[in-house]
């Protein structure tokens, strides 16, 4: 009975200095903290916006433009707002704003941006695909853009106001040459060569060559058995200005690279360390196969292989009909 006794009174004691004991309030806090990060789900972002291949990385808008770019959130998508900030920085160039469904509204001010989203106070930065809003192909005076030399474009100057354009540049400063534009390419990869020194610099890119390269890249590896293998990849041309697409020998006036979407590039397709012919015929045969498995990606294959150039290269490009020729 006595045992019982000091049992119950043992009992009572506790819950009451249990009742009593309030945790110091940083570790309250701590608790609290980690409560709400466990509540709020992880989000990244869709497949869809990394292209067929799945290794894009930059998507290319106009300022406010409404554009697709849907979310993976392993739960409840209520009550998330989002923002997009300056890459390399915590500076935003836009408003939060409700995230309702898998569209967004691009940034007002041009430059690169990566999502974030927010919920419950606990935020999360998506550093893929980022975002590249464009400088508006209508801000072009003449033939240069703020002090950059772009040339006129053929709807320019035969007055064809239905002709082809791109419909903007991205800005780019020269420490941002290096940013991903997928597995493999660099922004680096589309800049002009020519001899223009001054920053920043404009390019027009077009994501389907983009997806074109790393789908080629894919097939290639493919056929070796492997699901990856990261080819060594020289572009010896992305985009061109229409002003220096006029100096390079052989260029047609029209060329698919004064819109971004083509690409001249030489890949070590066999692994041996060379860059030869043999390697240009298995990257023909592996865009012959991806256009065939995807038809939205045809375009121009050219194979050069004369002894004038350095290397065998091919061009790649997406202009939506095949074309094939050799020089």
């Amino acid at each position: 009975m006595i045992r019982r006794t000091a049992l119950v009174v043992s009992g009572v004691t506790a819950i009451i200095a249990l009742i009593i004991y309030q945790p110091p309030a940083d570790l309250k806090a701590d608790s609290s903290a980690e409560s709400a990060a466990s509540a709020v789900p992880v989000v990244e972002a869709g497949a869809a916006t990394r292209g067929v291949s799945g290794e894009v990385k930059m998507q290319f808008v106009r300022a406010g433009e409404r554009i697709a770019f849907p979310l993976k959130v392993k739960g409840s998508t209520d009550g998330f707002s989002y923002k997009w900030l300056r890459v390399g920085s915590d500076k935003t160039a836009d408003v939060a704003r409700p995230l309702i469904g898998d569209t967004l509204f691009a940034p007002l001010e041009v430059g690169f941006y990566e999502l974030v989203v927010t919920r419950s106070g606990i935020s999360q930065r998506l550093s893929e695909p980022k975002l590249a809003v464009l400088v508006p192909f209508e801000l072009k005076l003449g033939r240069s853009l703020n002090g950059y030399q772009i040339g006129r474009y053929p709807a320019e100057w035969s007055h064809d106001e239905q002709g082809e354009k791109p419909a903007g540049f991205a800005e780019v400063h020269e420490d941002q040459m290096d940013l991903p534009l997928t597995r493999h390419l660099k922004m680096r990869d589309f800049l002009t060569h020519d001899s223009q020194t001054m920053w920043p610099r404009y390019v027009a890119i077009d994501p389907r060559v983009l997806d074109k390269v790393e789908l080629v890249m894919e097939e290639l590896a493919r056929r070796r058995g492997e699901e990856h293998i990261d080819f060594a990849l020289q572009v010896h041309s992305g985009f061109r200005t229409p002003l220096h697409n006029s100096t390079v020998e052989g260029s047609a006036r029209d060329s698919r690279h004064l819109y971004g979407d083509a690409a001249d590039v030489a890949i070590d397709a066999d692994g041996d360390g060379k860059l030869t012919l043999f390697d240009a015929y298995r990257v023909e045969t592996a865009v012959d196969w991806v256009e065939r498995m995807h038809p939205e990606m045809a375009g121009g294959l050219g194979v050069y292989s004369s002894r004038r150039f350095a290397t065998p290269y091919c061009h790649i490009d997406a202009r939506g009909e095949r074309k094939r020729w050799r020089g």
